[in-house]
């Protein structure tokens, strides 16, 4: 909840790709200068020698707002946060919201950080208008370590889940029945397999002592291979497609050990979330770092309900007259919600309370995915608590 200080000078930024357009204000609403600054440190430089030339002829608190957080506004708004200035990020969603209500001229950059100005000024007096602008508030560097860390991860397991895709379709094209063998090409030990030759179709020649010896082939395995090897076909392309489909079964190795490594990183990050959060059952490592990261600090939120909307694990009302409804909330994390319906899933197949609550829920209607989210709402009362008071998961009988 935005609470501003009495005076203070204000600046509101729109975070562009290679430039940003930043204007500076008081707490009355009057603009003092607008400029713009290159994404670099020389923009940087100046940046700050201006709001400090402001500031410090004023005797004034600074107070930043920018949108993009965490996205083209690194590192500038690590450099903010540096100079214990108050750092404020804009929710997009709103602000277009709010233009749409009180429209501008003409859509420009500098139109929009004095838009951002008057949110500051508005916020003061309108209660409704204080969700606009979140402050920013300081999260423990291990969090921080986890965000990034369980991001990458993501965009790995992403593209590892492409490249099997595609490996699978190739290989239902260029050589017809050998992927019945295992049934998924993400297996490694298949994917060893098909990168063991030093061409595809050298697959089925290979001895059975070969097969083997390639880690995770057993006996049972390689008897089937054995019997494809009989009756194996290849498509005239495989001559010019094979090593495509073999360079891609290496990258899914590779891609796979990437992941592993990141895996063991988080694990060895000593975040006090996290491990609160190992104390609840079904909360796999994984899942406890993606939320760490994703929370951050428990202190962002107002109460629990604020910290449900944030997971995705509560809906808007949307009742009208006689209807009485809801929705689904927009603005949530959508990898906090990916892991906390992961998590909350796994959880209630531990512990036999949830369970009973989850198959209620399903008694009365509701779809897998509603009654995982109607478990995951108690779920964050918990986790709020237990955030807030420092105490670990405990099943009450």
């Amino acid at each position: 909840m935005l609470n501003p200080a009495p005076f203070e000078l204000r600046v509101g930024i729109d975070v562009g790709a290679h430039r940003h357009a930043v204007a500076v204000g008081l707490s009355d609403g009057a603009l003092l200068e607008e400029f713009e600054i290159a994404h670099g440190a020389g923009g940087f430089r100046d940046f700050f020698a201006r709001i400090e030339a402001h500031a410090g002829a004023r005797g004034l608190p600074v107070a930043v707002a920018m949108e993009g957080y965490n996205g083209h506004a690194r590192p500038l708004d690590s450099l903010v946060r540096a100079r214990d200035w108050r750092l404020f990020n804009v929710n997009n969603l709103k602000l277009a919201r709010f233009k749409e209500i009180f429209p501008a001229a003409a859509k420009t950059d500098r139109l929009d950080s004095r838009k951002t100005l008057e949110l500051f000024q508005l916020s003061d007096h309108l209660a409704m208008a204080r969700g606009v602008l979140q402050e920013v508030l300081a999260t423990p560097e291990e969090n921080d370590i986890l965000k990034r860390l369980t991001r990458r991860r993501r965009r790995l397991v992403d593209e590892r889940v492409r490249y099997v895709n595609a490996l699978q379709s190739d290989l239902r094209a260029v050589c017809p029945g050998l992927l019945e063998i295992t049934g998924s090409a993400a297996n490694l030990w298949f994917l060893r397999f098909l990168t063991k030759p030093a061409k595809l179709t050298s697959l089925a020649r290979l001895t059975r002592a070969s097969l083997l010896a390639i880690p995770g082939v057993g006996v049972g395995y390689a008897d089937a291979i054995q019997a494809w090897q009989k009756r194996a076909h290849f498509a005239r392309e495989a001559a010019w497609t094979g090593g495509m489909i073999q360079k891609d079964a290496a990258r899914v190795l590779e891609l796979g050990e990437e992941i592993k490594a990141l895996e063991g990183e988080m694990e060895r990050v000593a975040s006090e979330i996290a491990q609160l959060l190992r104390s609840i059952p079904g909360f796999g490592p994984v899942c406890r770092a993606e939320l760490a990261g994703e929370i951050g600090a428990i202190g962002r939120f107002r109460d629990e309900g604020g910290l449900a909307l944030y997971l995705g694990m509560a809906n808007l009302d949307r009742s009208s007259g006689q209807t009485r409804g809801s929705k689904a909330p927009r603005h949530v994390n959508r990898r906090a919600r990916a892991a906390m319906m992961t998590a909350t899933d796994r959880h209630r197949k531990q512990v036999p309370q949830s369970q009973r609550y989850y198959k209620k829920k399903r008694a009365e209607g509701k779809t897998h995915n509603q009654a995982i989210r109607a478990l995951g709402r108690h779920l964050c009362r918990v986790i709020f608590k237990m955030l807030a008071t420092n105490r670990p998961y405990r099943i009450e009988t």
